[in-house]
């Protein structure tokens, strides 16, 4: 699955070329928003002294409106720490558009070298092995776009690591509560040990998803498999009863596979509820006794969450995992088989 793409000359200027090309858009994003948190600590700052601009509300409004649009840019009035948020936003919209974009387009390269790299093989495999059309058409693709789109979530998440742990490591010195000010990085070692533990819990809640799924798969390759040879034999394919039968059966497996993920959905959603004021419990208290100022809180939020979800990232896309672990699962059977029945001269060199 990854040889006939990153170990193929034919493929390597887009495998490496255009890898390089979606990591480098990722670390301009990441840059991005480290800048963006800054400016949140300067406009929330600004928000909780508006008070202090009662008797020059002029100055008041224009810094307001140099911290969102830049109107300091236009009248050369005023400096300021941070540039607008416009400034930041606008390039962040345009470079998550393009990666957006190139990352699809990397992954129809990956599905065209992967089922490329199948056919020739499977041509020459006497033996019939089960959901070979599947298996080349439909799960290359899935596999490709699936891989492909995690692949960059892990680059995105180590760099705003990179990028974040230091800011949430320095914001930790502004923790009033009791035992956790006393512990140096107290907010990086809070994200980490809940994120691992949401990932246990996420471990076991989910174990039999990726199993259910890959027999989901079967039955509908079967439903799908007499539909389409019915398409030439109507006479000895698709018969209702048959096709009853099939339909009973991938029925049955979507009712027990939604069983599963009900519960588990449950237990994500309750946990993503909960860290979304989790570092506003932390930081709270120091509102009220004046150890920190609303864009600090503001900052540490968001800081929060970009760690958190940097050390979470496996928790919040295990269904898009249990699918890829299933298709996986599916494709690996399917290459073995090819190497079992197809014929020496065609065997991928190792």
């Amino acid at each position: 699955m990854f040889h006939y793409f990153y170990k193929s000359k034919e493929w390597a200027f887009w495998a490496y070329g255009g890898g390089a090309v979606l990591i480098f858009s990722l670390w301009l994003q990441v840059e991005l928003t480290v800048a963006i948190n800054g400016w949140y600590g300067d406009f929330y700052n600004l928000l909780q002294t508006a008070g202090e601009y009662t008797d020059k509300s002029d100055e008041g409004i224009m810094l307001f409106f140099q911290k969102l649009v830049g109107l300091d840019y236009l009248t050369g009035t005023a400096e300021v720490e941070h540039p607008s948020f416009l400034v930041l936003a606008f390039p962040y919209v345009f470079l998550a558009l393009f990666t957006n974009w190139f990352t699809r387009i990397y992954g129809l390269r990956w599905r065209q070298a992967m089922t490329f790299g199948f056919i020739p093989r499977w041509r020459t495999v006497e033996e019939e092995i089960e959901g070979s059309s599947q298996r080349i058409q439909e799960d290359c693709n899935r596999f490709a776009r699936i891989v492909e789109s995690l692949g960059l979530q892990v680059v995105r998440a180590v760099m705003t690591l990179i990028a974040f742990i230091p800011i949430l490591w320095e914001l930790s010195d502004k923790v009033d509560v009791p035992v956790l000010r006393d512990i140096e990085g107290s907010l990086v070692w809070g994200a980490l040990i809940v994120s691992l533990g949401g990932l246990l819990i996420s471990w076991i809640v989910g174990a039999k998803l990726p199993g259910l799924e890959y027999n989901n798969q079967k039955v509908e390759a079967a439903f799908r498999k007499d539909l389409v040879l019915a398409e030439d034999n109507k006479k000895d394919y698709a018969r209702p009863e048959t096709l009853f039968e099939l339909f009973t059966g991938i029925r049955f497996n979507y009712q027990r596979l939604y069983l599963h993920y009900g519960y588990f959905d449950l237990w994500v959603t309750s946990y993503d509820q909960f860290m979304v004021i989790v570092p506003y419990l932390v930081m709270g208290p120091g509102l009220f006794t004046g150890a920190i100022t609303l864009g600090v809180m503001v900052q540490v939020s968001n800081a929060f969450q970009k760690v958190h979800g940097g050390f979470a990232l496996f928790l919040h896309n295990w269904t898009t995992i249990t699918e890829l672990r299933s298709i996986y699962k599916r494709l690996h059977e399917f290459e073995d088989n090819l190497q079992k029945y197809e014929k020496p001269q065609f065997k991928p060199a190792d």
